[in-house]
């Protein structure tokens, strides 16, 4: 049940809701149960004066049957037993057999689910002429001496075995010869008294309600004001401030979220000193190119330049813009890879077939420069070669640890370059493994973390490389829960070469 409805969620009004939805339930209960027990307080005194006048009666008939004459109630008792002008009586004195004796007759009988005993008054509701009457019935021996005008009263609605206590001597069960005295009157009083008891009850209640949603209100404000302090303090800062928020004075339950956000403020924080320096890195990294092409572009505009100097400035300029445009187009796979962090698009991909694809796709290159470039490993369609993963990102990685070997790995007659691609898959296992692996220089082991960095270089290598292709290798197997492993491929050999290992985890991910 919502009391306040809203277009969006509001935690004020969800902890309102959850605080007075339960309270209206309570407050109607209260009303039932505050009724149930104003209409038995109303009617107790009320059967007790009906008990009373109908051993009035009883005690008339009694004395008449004795004497041989029909009772006679005079109007007096009557008028006496009608309370209000609004309430009317009705009484009958009826014989063993059932033959009205004195009374305005047509009575409902007796509803009990226990035998009668002499004496007691049996009360019970019903109805006369269409109106609600109460009923209350008694049987007595014709000529029974001391009535007594007090005493036990029984609901005609009992079922208890429990039969209550007699004002004369017990009966022995047995009807015969005895008279039934019966007076019903409406239920006008009872109803007021009722009303006049809920009204007493309630009526404060309905004024206490408006100032206890009140006072709740202002608990609730005063509880959440701490939310609003948080925001004061978030809504102050400078764009460019991410330090945590102080986390004092705040409640515990209002911590983890705090804690949570400086958390996220951190990270930001790291994400954008990292974007920085990438920008900061990128530019140096065009700078070179670029200053190469106009140089070049500057020589061969120079008076007297011949034609040899014009090609070899052209082919400078090729080169400068080659190595311009693969900078250029690292640094966009490194956004995607990035970029595409949370909206990864996987389909199965068998590791093998992209591995051999992308072998063939670089063996002219690696043949341009004298090297020996292979597959070795588990076939296309062999068992546990595929995962699943984003294909055009997979083929991105392998293309960048075979490009980086090759730029890598020289090559002469007499010690010739080789670089294998390899796939192994252990379908038992879950692990699927692609190695790339040269006899090329190495890398010394200070330097194989620095490697995943951007643009980092070796020192001391000449090699063409925009100094991405590893970060981008790395961003995108951590994108499908892969690490990778660099070490030796010739332990002990000189040179030792280079092995890369990208190690993925086939077994689905649980949840």
């Amino acid at each position: 049940m919502k009391l306040f409805q809203r277009a969006q969620n509001s935690l004020f009004g969800e902890i309102l809701d959850s605080l007075l939805a339960p309270a209206i339930v309570l407050i109607l209960l209260s009303i039932g149960l505050t009724w149930l027990v104003a209409q038995g307080i109303a009617n107790a005194p009320y059967d007790r004066a009906l008990a009373h006048g109908v051993r009035l009666i009883a005690a008339e008939a009694a004395r008449a049957a004795a004497q041989g004459r029909a009772p006679d109630v005079p109007p007096l008792v009557t008028e006496v037993l009608r309370g209000s002008e609004d309430d009317r009586v009705w009484f009958q004195v009826l014989d063993a057999q059932g033959r009205r004796l004195a009374g305005t007759g047509g009575l409902p009988g007796p509803h009990l689910a226990q035998t009668p005993v002499p004496g007691v008054v049996y009360i019970d509701d019903g109805q006369m002429q269409g109106r609600e009457v109460r009923i209350a019935h008694l049987w007595v021996r014709p000529g029974a001496a001391g009535l007594a005008l007090t005493g036990r009263v029984a609901l005609a609605t009992e079922g208890s075995s429990d039969l209550p206590e007699t004002i004369t001597e017990p009966g022995d069960a047995d009807s015969a010869g005895l008279l039934l005295v019966q007076l019903a009157e409406t239920r006008a009083r009872q109803a007021a008294h009722a009303r006049e008891i809920i009204t007493g009850v309630l009526l404060p209640q309905f004024a206490l309600v408006p100032l206890g949603v009140m006072l709740l209100w202002i608990a609730l404000a005063r509880g959440i004001k701490p939310l609003s302090v948080v925001e004061d303090r978030i809504r102050e800062r400078e764009p460019d401030d991410l330090r945590p928020i102080d986390a004092t004075s705040i409640p515990l339950e209002v911590a983890p979220l705090v804690s949570s956000l400086n958390e996220l403020l951190t990270k930001l924080h790291d994400s954008i000193g990292t974007q920085k320096r990438f920008l900061a890195d990128a530019a140096h990294q065009l700078k070179t190119p670029l200053a190469g092409l106009r140089m070049q572009a500057d020589l061969a505009q120079r008076e007297g330049a011949n034609a040899d100097e014009l090609k070899q400035s052209l082919k400078q300029i090729g080169r400068a813009s080659m190595r311009a445009t693969h900078t250029v187009n690292q640094l966009l796979a490194l956004a995607r890879a990035e970029g595409g962090a949370g909206v990864l698009a996987r389909q199965p991909c068998d590791l093998a077939r992209l591995t051999i694809d992308a072998v063939r796709e670089l063996l002219p290159r690696a043949m341009d420069k004298s090297l020996d470039l292979g597959y070795d490993g588990a076939q296309p369609g062999a068992a546990g070669v595929t995962l699943p993963g984003n294909p055009t990102l997979l083929r991105e990685l392998i293309r960048n640890l075979l490009d980086n070997a090759i730029n890598y790995t020289s090559s002469t007659p007499g010690r010739p370059g080789v670089i294998t691609a390899r796939v192994l898959a252990d379908p038992f296992g879950h692990v699927l493994l692609l190695q790339v692996e040269d006899n090329g220089p190495g890398i010394p082991e200070a330097e194989r973390e620095l490697v995943f960095e951007p643009f980092y270089r070796v020192l001391g290598n000449e090699a063409d490389g925009s100094g991405l292709g590893l970060p981008i290798v790395r961003e995108i197997a951590g994108q499908h829960r892969a690490q990778v492993l660099l070490q030796e491929a010739h332990p002990g050999q000189h040179p030792p070469g280079t092995r890369f290992t990208v190690r993925f985890d086939t077994e689905p991910p649980e949840g």
